[in-house]
């Protein structure tokens, strides 16, 4: 069988590709991206019964989902390190495989712990599919026609998260299992590996690069240390005490070092510095993370809400969740159209964040008691911010840089968004678990009872076996407490907001490279090498 030729490149070293060839290549990456996602998704209304089954706690429950965004934090700057030195096709496909082997580790968990390792084998893969397939567009696609599919990448999230909590809810209420929502993903994998073969022929540029290794692990040790100590404090050990000292210093002495290597010792650091020279770059950062911490933080616990505090099953917490990713979906589609058509970006921006500051604020005032029509609102109008927000920040940053910058632009921006996000989902998880040991407790107190069953304050039991009065206990403990977490997080959007709102606009130009003078670092030389490797 014969392959279609490579793409065609220009003389400024851009890849010309037609309108059929993008598609043709992106039919293998959006299957890729919907893989990635759907991960997430299936998995989300699984958490409460997973971590009733496997005797878990809310600790554990956050861990879940922690695991897999600080894995895919810390190598999606690596992975974008990569692709400069080795076929992007071979790349995506390798993140294939190792999502895959994690998720067979996850389908046969028996312990917590175990389940936790398997979701960072996981998040090692999703970091790789978040990088590349970005990657791969920006390299195919300029700037001005990006938001066309970006607008398709924003529909496949849609769809997978529309379809993973629906399916998800259905495979857990299922002889399957919880289980078989970790194997559900590994056909799509296995043919999205396939159709990659066939259809992404992209000319391998080879580029000098250093990978940072040590910068990223310094990185994410920091990171990874503060967040246990937010996890445990207040559960496991005091929040004023030694163990709190210890790991705080630690942490934090961790991070110094990390900034030291990145400023003085990292030839080509994982967080490149000279980035942040740009206005824009600096922002849609800072917006990022806050992003992060209030989109990931806040929605990670919507299933817990809809099981633990309405007495829904998974199948019908699924079902809940098309509120918000209609609108979602709708929102990237219309925004990424509009911005091709227009080249006109700030005002989608500016007006999603206000939208999610809204939704955030909306959410805050939900309980056990809420209407769930009125929820349905709240939702929906989260997910039009969400829509209009998500993609098009990347956009912005990457219209501002040059194409030998591509790569290490967007994976800073999802690096800072995933960290925000492994951040949000902690913190509000600590949080959360509090707020409801506290109500639980005031509830038993109220009521002059003793729990029926043997579990701690941060456990999350199977309400299904509860008497309906203590059922009535842990349902307002997590209605009233989750309500709370949106109010916690819209500080966060608000300040995205702000940062948005500073954005420079600068029209979306119709070429992939950037006309002005290369960045430092970057000379002619470079240009001819890449060039003779095409």
């Amino acid at each position: 069988m014969t392959h279609p030729a490579p793409p065609a490149s220009s003389a400024s070293g851009e890849v010309a590709m037609t309108h059929r060839q993008i598609l043709e290549a992106l039919s293998g990456l959006l299957l890729a991206m919907f893989v990635a996602m759907l991960s997430s998704t299936v998995v989300s209304n699984a958490l409460p019964r997973i971590v009733t089954d496997l005797d878990g706690s809310q600790t554990g429950y956050t861990w879940v989902v922690v695991a897999t965004l600080l894995a895919m934090t810390a190598t999606t700057p690596i992975w974008g390190k990569l692709s400069d030195l080795f076929s992007k096709k071979v790349l995506v496909q390798t993140a294939l495989v190792i999502f895959s082997v994690g998720s067979v580790v996850a389908t046969l968990a028996d312990s917590m712990e175990v389940l936790i390792g398997a979701r960072v084998v996981q998040g090692l893969g999703i970091g790789g599919l978040t990088a590349l397939v970005q990657v791969v567009i920006a390299t195919m696609v300029s700037p001005r026609e990006r938001g066309r599919y970006s607008g398709y990448i924003g529909a496949v999230f849609a769809v997978a998260t529309i379809s993973g909590p629906l399916v998800g809810g259905l495979i857990v209420d299922s002889p399957l299992g919880w289980r078989g929502c970790f194997a559900i993903g590994l056909p799509f994998a296995a043919v999205a590996f396939v159709l990659l073969q066939k259809t992404l022929h992209l000319p391998v540029i080879k580029r000098e690069v250093r990978i940072d290794y040590l910068g990223a692990t310094l990185i994410m040790a920091g990171v990874s240390i503060l967040l246990v100590w937010v996890s445990l404090a207040g559960n496991q050990f005091d929040w004023m005490s030694s163990t709190t000292a210890i790991l705080v210093a630690v942490g934090v002495l961790v991070l110094v070092a990390a900034v030291y290597v990145e400023i003085k010792v990292a030839a080509d650091p994982v967080v490149p510095m000279r980035l942040f020279a740009d206005r824009t770059m600096t922002l849609a950062t800072i917006a990022s993370v806050l992003v992060g911490v209030a989109m990931f933080g806040s929605t990670v616990y919507l299933s817990q809400y809809f099981q633990l505090a309405r007495g829904m099953s998974p199948t019908e917490a699924g079902l809940m969740t098309i509120a918000m990713v209609v609108p979602l979906m709708l929102s990237s589609l219309v925004s990424g159209r509009v911005i091709t058509r227009t080249g006109v970006w700030k005002r989608w921006l500016v007006g999603g964040m206000a939208l999610v500051v809204a939704g955030l604020a909306l959410l805050g005032s939900i309980d056990e008691t809420t209407h769930l029509p009125v929820v349905c609102l709240f939702m929906g109008v989260l997910g039009l911010g969400m829509g209009a927000t998500m993609q098009n920040l990347v956009l912005a940053v990457q219209n501002n840089v040059s194409l030998a910058d591509l790569g290490a632009a967007s994976s800073v921006v999802a690096f800072f968004r995933s960290m925000g996000g492994s951040v949000g989902v902690s913190v509000l998880g600590a949080i959360l678990g509090t707020q409801v040991a506290d109500r639980v407790a005031a509830g038993y107190e109220q009521a002059q009872r003793m729990p029926s069953g043997d579990f701690g304050s941060h456990a999350i039991p199977d309400l299904r076996g509860l008497p309906g009065w203590e059922a009535q206990i842990w349902e307002h403990g997590f209605g009233a407490s989750i309500g709370e977490l949106y109010l916690i997080a819209a500080p966060a959007a608000a300040l995205a907001f702000l940062c948005v709102l500073f954005i420079k606009e600068v029209p979306l130009r119709t070429t992939l490279g950037l006309e002005r003078p290369a960045p430092v670092g970057d000379t002619a030389a470079d240009t001819v090498d890449a060039e003779a490797q095409r």
